[in-house]
């Protein structure tokens, strides 16, 4: 198994798998961007050669003959009389011909001829009421077996498929006299039928290529993530090697700073006993950090495993608040607890303790003096109102905990809402340093809430404060 599986499995496939599909569907993109490219420019020539091309060839030969005829006519006696003796030796079908015939001004054919005599009556029920333009050209299909009578129209045809003409009309004039029409068709079944079955081709083509382009993207993706997942893995373990090494020293530190502080000598010196409260406010604070870390780095390991046991979440709350109360007195603020006598689930004791403290301590760091802080569990869904330790199956997946922490603090902007659990991120720098904020509390609670299987989110607007909502199964 690669480095890069490992992280996967560790981390749930959420972080490494989002990235690798990003990437795959960014390299499939560009190759079949270059693919859409290459078949459109291809059909287009296709389309050029298979039916632009003989539709212009068709317009010119139109043109010419019209002109031909109309000079023929033109320069002999009696114009609008015996068209077909002055044209018949003049015009004959040409290679590219299905048909030609040149109608008088009543409808009447007066000279033509067809690939195939027996579809003259196919075709002129076609041209009837057609007014002829320069610009304008008729599609028709049409077939050479009479369907009704299962018999051929030309008994000596041996094709059975549809004709498909391609025709156009020019008026052929005496003068300003209009005298009769020249129609002119070919058969274009061939290039149509290769240009279809060219189109299909192309499509089957397409998704093939996408298919392998696929594979091909993630097979690329997967190599360009390898360097990433090894930096990941090294930066992991660093952090967690370096969070546990200073947390002794760290320990130290605060044990000497609190025997110092018991030194009778100290009583007398204010100076001295600011500079070791000061120390000891920091020490705390980097063990945070320290302790914070440590959780991040071996919650991505997969080292950390849930210890599921019956617990009662109210007794959880009430210790939680009693530990808290001292950073809420000192800023005047009223923390409330609304709960039921008991809340018996199953989950890790630890883990929801920590989700409490970090969600409970936000709240009191950033609601103003004098505010007030609010903690409300309820228990909801099936089985609920009997939920306990010994949850059955079907109660443990219907039966769920609220869990809701609302502050009278100074909101968090819409925009930010899904940004404030991600890691190191702070809303606003200057004021959650001053705090003592690292950005690490709410991505922790995310991981603890994720690890239970809920959800967590937030709900607040720039000066209303903020309430924090945590749905958790109870079983």
């Amino acid at each position: 198994m690669s480095i890069l599986d490992k992280l996967r499995k560790r981390t749930g496939s959420s972080m490494f798998s989002r990235t690798q599909n990003r990437l795959t569907l960014q390299y499939s993109g560009i190759l079949m961007l270059f693919l859409v490219l290459f078949i459109v420019i291809v059909l287009s020539f296709l389309y050029y050669i298979l039916i632009s091309q003989p539709k212009n060839q068709l317009k010119a030969l139109a043109d010419d003959e019209a002109q031909a005829l109309s000079y023929i006519l033109t320069h002999k006696d009696s114009p609008k009389d015996g068209m077909r003796k002055k044209g018949e030796d003049f015009f004959t079908i040409g290679q590219n011909q299905f048909f030609y015939y040149l109608l008088d001004a009543q409808g009447n054919v007066q000279l033509g001829e067809e690939q195939h005599p027996a579809a003259r009556k196919a075709i002129l029920p076609k041209l009837a009421g057609w007014q002829a333009a320069p610009e304008r050209i008729r599609y028709t299909r049409l077939s050479l077996i009479d369907k009704r009578r299962d018999i051929r129209l030309d008994p000596d045809l041996q094709m059975e498929q549809q004709v498909r003409l391609m025709s156009v009309g020019r008026g052929i004039y005496s003068g300003e006299e209009r005298i009769g029409t020249l129609f002119v068709g070919r058969d274009i079944a061939f290039q149509s039928n290769l240009f279809r079955w060219s189109v299909l081709a192309f499509l089957a083509l397409g998704v093939l290529f996408f298919a392998l382009a696929l594979a091909l993207s993630h097979y690329m993706s997967k190599r360009a993530m390898g360097p990433i997942a090894r930096s990941y893995e090294r930066q992991r373990e660093f952090v967690a090697d370096a969070s546990h090494e200073l947390r002794t020293p760290l320990s130290v530190l605060l044990s000497s700073i609190d025997t110092l502080q018991m030194e009778e000598s100290l009583e007398q010196d204010a100076f001295a006993r600011r500079i070791l409260s000061n120390m000891k406010g920091e020490v705390r604070r980097m063990t945070k950090l320290a302790g914070d870390l440590l959780t991040l780095a071996r919650s991505d390991s997969g080292a950390v495993e849930l210890q599921r046991e019956p617990l009662d979440l109210r007794q959880l709350a009430e210790g939680v608040l009693r530990s808290l109360q001292p950073l809420a007195e000192a800023k005047q603020l009223r923390v409330e607890l609304d709960a039921p006598t008991a809340l018996p689930m199953l989950g890790d004791t630890d883990r929801l303790s920590q989700l409490l403290v970090i969600l409970v301590d936000n709240a009191i760091k950033y609601t103003p003096d004098g505010g007030a802080v609010r903690v409300a569990m309820a228990a909801s869904g099936a089985g609920a109102a009997g939920a306990g330790g010994t949850a059955g199956p079907g109660r443990a997946a219907a039966a769920w905990l609220d869990i809701a922490v609302s502050d009278s603090g100074i909101g968090i902007p819409p925009e930010e809402h899904e940004r404030i659990f991600q890691r190191f991120y702070r809303e606003d720098k200057s004021r959650s340093r001053a705090l003592g904020g690292h950005g690490l509390g709410l991505a922790i609670a995310k991981w603890i809430v994720d690890t239970h299987r809920g959800t967590i989110a937030v709900d607040s607007a720039v000066g209303e404060g903020s309430t924090f909502h945590v749905r958790i199964p109870l079983g």
